[in-house]
């Protein structure tokens, strides 16, 4: 009988690092969707680290969607730079399975954009980016069991949100600090 072969450190493991963009996403939802069919579907969780000082957050969106359906826990581990669409993507790992390190720089902001064009396409636009800001306090609350109240309140401020990784914890963003 042959032995099975032990699956490699990267079946298990995916790195985000830099901008959040197509690329990087559909890299790390192809990992995601070859991991979940393989042969390894036994191991329940796939780890996620991330190290972005964030980028597109319709691209991080598609990848949240990816992340909540797929059939193991992905667990996600925060680490240098959690920024913008990388918090979201960060927070959207499985309950219990989100960890923070202990000098992580944290930011969220308001959802922003830099639209530019015609008087009535840009007027057309700012209906999709109001469905765009309220899907991410739909999905702020999600992640931490706040009210969107209160993440609009206490995230979503004129400035940016600086937090500590006990404070990402308290939150209800994150699970643990190593």
């Amino acid at each position: 009988m042959k032995d099975i072969e032990e699956p490699s450190f990267d079946e298990y493991n995916q790195f985000i690092t830099g901008n959040i963009d197509g690329d990087n996403i559909e890299k790390t939802i192809r990992w995601i969707m070859t991991g979940t069919r393989s042969k390894w579907t036994e191991h329940p969780i796939m780890n996620l680290y991330i190290n972005s000082d964030g980028g597109n957050l319709t691209d991080a969106f598609a990848l949240i969607d990816v992340m909540r359906t797929a059939p193991v826990i992905i667990s996600t581990i925060g680490m240098g730079n959690l920024m913008s669409s990388a918090f979201m993507i960060f927070a959207a790992g499985k309950r219990g399975h989100r960890a923070i390190a202990k000098n992580t720089s944290i930011m969220i902001h308001q959802f922003n954009h830099e639209y530019a064009g015609k008087y009535h396409d840009m007027k057309s636009y700012a209906a999709e980016i109001d469905r765009i800001n309220d899907r991410m306090v739909v999905e702020l609350s999600r992640t931490s069991g706040m009210t969107e109240k209160e993440v609009k309140t206490k995230l979503l401020k004129p400035s940016d949100v600086w937090l500590t990784a006990e404070q990402l914890v308290e939150l209800g963003f994150a699970d643990h600090v190593f």
